[in-house]
């Protein structure tokens, strides 16, 4: 697992650019691969390389996918992002790979740059109490397990990041998947996680009715 440099979480008020996508959150310390060809993004990344190298991931609204060339809205938490490593073509596009450092909230700010930029707060989690803890963490081993043995996990991993890895495996919908995603209650959010696991477990355990009919078209 790539960890992001070792600083401080970033201070409230920060500038920082803005690169929107749809469908995708960027989750802390997860590494997501980006292929940048846009002029204006591949301004973002050069410019990301002459600094401290982060800059925010914003998942853009259910609804306004459709208008990810030009500027859709996008959810108030985001994910900041540190360029791990990146290769530049010799036609001035990128792959980089993204890795996570802290969900944040946004809001836009004037840019004089093709793209936009993001003034972030940090987005602090509420941590599970420490008498629940071990029981939460067995429950998410459990269900990132396979045939019904616990996932080995490293101890250093957070319970709020083995969350996020049951979240991003479940494939949840849009809505719900930015729901969680934003809960920073730790403990409610993994509770609502393993609810769900367990949903799709026992609809996926349910026998299938032999005198079932398909419907008529």
């Amino acid at each position: 697992m790539y960890e992001p440099a070792a600083d401080p979480p970033s201070p409230a008020g920060r500038v920082v650019p803005v690169f929107p996508l749809p469908g995708v959150w960027l989750f802390p310390y997860f590494v997501l691969p980006l292929h940048v060809f846009e002029p204006r993004y591949r301004q973002l990344v050069e410019d990301c390389l002459d600094g401290p190298g982060r800059f925010v991931l914003g998942t853009i609204r259910g609804g306004h996918e459709q208008d990810a060339p030009g500027r859709p809205p996008i959810h108030e938490l985001a994910g900041l992002g540190e360029i791990g490593r990146h290769e530049r073509l010799s036609d001035g596009r990128f792959n980089i790979l993204l890795v996570g450092v802290q969900r944040v909230f946004v809001r836009e700010v004037a840019s004089e740059r093709l793209y936009r930029r993001v003034e972030i707060r940090p987005a602090e989690e509420v941590p599970v109490a420490p008498g629940r803890e071990p029981e939460l963490r067995a429950a998410l081993e459990r269900a990132l397990g396979r045939n019904g043995k616990s996932a080995r996990v490293p101890g250093e991993l957070g319970t709020g990041h083995l969350c996020d890895m049951l979240l991003l495996r479940l494939g949840l919908a849009h809505e719900l998947l930015n729901e969680l995603y934003g809960e920073l209650d730790v403990e409610a959010r993994a509770l609502r996680a393993l609810a769900e696991h367990e949903r799709r477990a026992r609809s996926s355990a349910r026998p299938a009715d032999p005198d079932a009919r398909p419907p008529r078209a």
